[in-house]
């Protein structure tokens, strides 16, 4: 059997209030007394119920999920698991907002930041590019004593408490790894696209598709990252160059959000048919071209796993509790239209 509070209160020899006041962490306790109690915790190997405490306590978590506002599957995708996750969790009392912030204005993104209620604020989860802007709006944030998670897109100068999304130099490596075997045979060139190259997720993920095309594809050469900035016309124009001047344009791979758009782009070129593509986030869009055979293969992680995953980092820390890292560590999938899910 798991030991009790009651277990405590025999084996130090103090009431069950002095206890309670010591897990607590209330100062209206004699050092001698709290001392006893901690070494009976110690001894019996007592684990604390957070959950329970915190219900007996009536606390409610305050948390607020920042994500990039405008027209972007993906994202509708996230908040749409936050919802859910919110709802699926009423147990664990937990109130979550979401917020839209314009990520590619670095003082727009801050100043949303900056009128966030601290004084009421548990933790944030943020999924905007890292910019000397956003870094000093963390570290007002942690200075108020809120933790900060990075959700999708690693920041890794911010001093964040965690980051919750996939390995994205692996995934990199991944779609280079698919693009080499669907063009083994080939020799030419892959188009890459992406809405910026500021979101630290798409600079990893070109890292990884460079390094595994030049070590084991020496024959596929990847074009400099296009950047299309949420601007249908940018990709169509600068696409549509690219076809004309490579004739031997074999592979698109779109490396982040606005697949709508290069698909969009791709159909009006003429070439959505003939070139093999890779992107990433099953999302509406990207389910119908894979079924309509626009794209070859979808490179995931799950959105659900990763709502799930922010709320439980930000409870933990919370809870000054331990984090499981098996349980949060979100794996990348690969779909194509056969395991279509």
């Amino acid at each position: 059997m798991k030991p009790t509070v009651h277990d405590i209160a025999r084996e130090a020899g103090v009431s069950l209030s002095t206890v309670d006041r010591v897990l607590n962490g209330r100062a209206d306790v004699r050092p001698k007394n709290a001392e006893r109690v901690k070494d009976a915790v110690r001894r019996l190997g007592y684990v604390r119920d957070t959950n329970a405490a915190n219900l007996a306590k009536k606390r409610r978590y305050k948390f607020t999920f920042v994500l990039p506002e405008g027209p972007n599957h993906f994202v509708e995708t996230v908040a749409g698991a936050v919802r859910e996750a919110t709802d699926a969790q009423v147990t664990d009392r937990a109130d979550v907002d979401i917020i839209y912030v314009n990520a590619a204005d670095p003082h727009a993104v801050v100043k949303r930041l900056k009128s966030l209620d601290l004084g009421r604020l548990d933790g944030v989860a943020i999924m905007v590019p890292e910019t000397p802007q956003v870094r000093d709006a963390i570290a007002h944030i942690k200075s108020a004593g809120a933790y900060v998670v990075a959700l999708v897109s690693d920041l890794p100068n911010s001093r964040c408490d965690h980051f919750v999304g996939i390995d994205n130099f692996s995934a990199g490596q991944t779609a280079g790894a698919l693009l080499g075997r669907f063009l083994r045979k080939e020799t030419g060139c892959i188009l890459v696209a992406t809405n910026s190259m500021v979101s630290r997720d798409s600079i990893e993920r070109r890292f990884g598709l460079d390094e595994v095309l030049s070590r084991d594809f020496p024959r596929l050469k990847a074009l400099p990252t296009i950047e299309f900035h949420d601007d249908p016309d940018r990709i169509r124009e600068t696409l549509q160059r690219s076809i004309a001047a490579h004739g031997d344009l074999k592979a698109v791979y779109s490396m982040g959000s606005g697949n709508a758009i290069m698909l969009d782009a791709l159909r009006q070129s003429a070439r959505d048919r003939d070139l093999v593509v890779v992107a990433h986030d099953l999302t509406s869009v990207t389910r119908q071209a894979l079924l309509d055979g626009e794209v070859d293969a979808i490179i995931v992680q799950n959105v659900g796993h990763l709502a799930r995953s922010a709320l439980r980092v930000l409870r933990a820390k919370c809870d000054d509790a331990g984090i499981y890292e098996a349980q949060e560590q979100i794996r990348i999938e690969i779909i194509m239209r056969e395991n279509l899910y």
